[in-house]
């Protein structure tokens, strides 16, 4: 079996996106017997030891600030990838070490830093799209999470097929399961919700590309005036798009918006299957991970059809365009229907158990192996 070294330096504290795929990846993988050393902070070091079951490498310095991980990437990694000698180097997050005599594996999460790149920062956009770049050239393998990524990628940046490999993500079904009734009054106290109040919720980082300004548009126009409107609970980490404040502002005193912030891991499926609609009206993802994981929740999602969302919600969720609208139109017949509701949970949870993270590292397998081999014939080409 193939020995790989993962560097999860890039994992924030906070575990989003990226720190959900590799802390499920990772007993995955060992589950399904891959040989697993990870590379991470030293405040990270116990937690990676649990998931993993090998002892982890703990990086000295202090890696918070991304300037000083991407040095510590170029400047100390290729040493300890000497050191440790694995079959593959894995970077699960866009950059990789470039001095280094191991075939590299990297994950892509999405293409949108091409497709879309006002939906990011003046500094992300650029940067993200020449890391890609140097990924495409460099790495032995990659790793997408969808289709939907994999044919972008060779679209706007001539990424190499025969070295692509679509891992869907998983969803943790011990964590996002529909809620027992406890946890759900446990999350609707945190956010000051009466007894017989409904609500509207959306989770992830507040961002330009999760479109939350229309999201928050639609909502207002689909309920002000009306005798029991839905609250809107709006959960997940500060972001930066600068025109959500103005959507906030326009709020009518009505209509009760709720900012809870960033919630822990345990209380999440309470918000989710706790909500009437989930709503995720995203102007495009890599993959749509919280949609799934609302879906696991027993949730009736509302998403679009942009990327790779289809694809993970297939004909189990609601979809709408992107625009304030259309969000009001979708919110308003599905708050009208109860039963288009329950249908949508039961078929969610159905579709959402297919997506496992078992499989995931199983897709990941065809990589690790693809590098092995390339560093195989290298070292037989020398001989």
């Amino acid at each position: 079996m193939v020995r790989v070294l993962l560097d999860a330096t890039a994992v924030p504290p906070e575990r989003g996106g990226v720190g959900r795929y590799v802390d499920n990846l990772l007993p995955a993988l060992r589950r399904i017997g891959v040989e697993v050393r990870v590379v991470c902070r030293d405040e990270d070091a116990q937690h990676y030891a649990s998931l993993s079951g090998s002892e982890p490498v703990a990086a000295s310095a202090t890696l918070r600030r991304a300037p000083a991980r991407l040095m510590w990437e170029q400047l100390q990694l290729p040493r300890i990838v000497r050191r440790v000698a694995p079959d593959v180097v894995h970077a699960p997050h866009y950059t990789l070490p470039l001095a280094v005599r191991r075939p590299v594996v990297v994950t892509l999460h999405d293409a949108t830093f091409f497709t879309d790149p006002g939906v990011h920062t003046a500094v992300k956009a650029p940067f993200f799209r020449t890391a890609t770049r140097v990924a495409l050239r460099r790495a032995t393998a990659y790793v997408v999470p969808s289709q939907a990524t994999a044919d972008e990628l060779a679209r706007v940046a001539r990424a190499d097929r025969a070295r692509m490999h679509v891992a869907h993500l998983g969803v943790d079904t011990s964590v996002f399961a529909p809620p027992a009734p406890a946890a759900v009054a446990d999350v609707r106290q945190r956010l000051g919700l009466s007894g017989d109040e409904s609500y509207i919720a959306f989770l992830g980082t507040h961002e330009p590309r999760k479109n939350l300004p229309a999201l928050i548009s639609g909502w207002v126009s689909a309920f002000d005036g009306s005798p029991k409107p839905p609250a809107l609970v709006l959960a997940g980490g500060a972001g930066w798009d600068d025109r959500l404040a103005a959507a906030v502002g326009a709020v009518p005193s009505s209509l009760r918006l709720i900012r809870p912030g960033y919630l822990p891991l345990g209380q999440l499926a309470g918000l989710l299957g706790g909500a009437e609609v989930v709503a995720y009206p995203s102007l495009g993802e890599g993959f749509g991970l919280p949609v799934l994981e609302a879906m696991a929740s027993g949730a009736a999602v509302l998403t679009t059809r942009r990327l790779a969302l289809p694809e993970v919600g297939g004909e189990a969720v609601a979809y709408t365009e992107p625009d304030a609208a259309s969000i009001a139109a979708a919110l308003r017949r599905l708050m009208a229907d109860p039963e288009l509701r329950r249908s949508l949970a039961s078929r969610a949870v159905a579709r959402a158990a297919t997506f496992t993270w078992d499989a995931c590292a199983r897709a990941h397998l065809p990589a690790y192996e693809q590098a092995a081999a390339s560093r195989r014939r290298s070292v037989r080409s020398a001989s």
